[in-house]
């Protein structure tokens, strides 16, 4: 058996990131730069398990709907797997990313959807970290991880307006 390559090897922060498109829905974002922006959150985790779909309205509607009891779609959200108490394995879980959503709050926020994108990718895997914005406290933690996540991916403060 020959020796693998450093080329043929996958990128161990991504090797278990399945990106999955539903029927007819694409961002105008390449495949491999949701990949970067997803490996910027799982950085440091021991090879995780991830799925990203994005999805339609009509889907994030049923899911945001069925899981959240909310209603219209939303532009992301995350799903931590249901496993029985003492069970191990890197399953980190599942992100659901509503293209026409994100594609929408970019246009109206000022940004590109590429931006956008990162950031909403970014915060549905920090909830699946552990990261939430329940409380004021966590809002500012979870908001200062997004910043200096997007940071590394070459991205301003998706917070600041034009006031500050």
């Amino acid at each position: 058996m020959p020796k693998p390559t450093k080329t043929s090897l996958p990128e161990p922060l991504t090797a278990g990131l399945v990106i999955e498109y539903a029927q007819g829905v694409k961002l105008p974002v390449e495949e491999d730069e949701l990949r970067r922006f997803a490996a910027a959150a799982l950085a440091g985790l021991e090879a995780p398990e991830l799925t990203i779909r994005i999805v339609d309205a009509d889907e994030g509607q049923q899911f945001n709907r069925h899981w959240r009891d909310g209603d219209g779609p939303t532009n992301v959200l995350s799903f931590e797997p249901a496993l029985p108490a003492g069970v191990e394995t890197p399953l980190l879980g599942d992100i659901v990313v509503c293209a026409p959503v994100v594609e929408r709050e970019a246009q109206e926020q000022g940004k590109t959807v590429r931006q956008h994108c990162a950031h909403m990718i970014i915060h549905g895997i920090l909830h699946l970290r552990g990261f939430d914005h329940i409380s004021a406290e966590q809002a500012h933690e979870m908001e200062a991880e997004e910043i200096r996540l997007l940071k590394t991916l070459g991205f301003e403060n998706p917070y600041m307006n034009d006031d500050e």
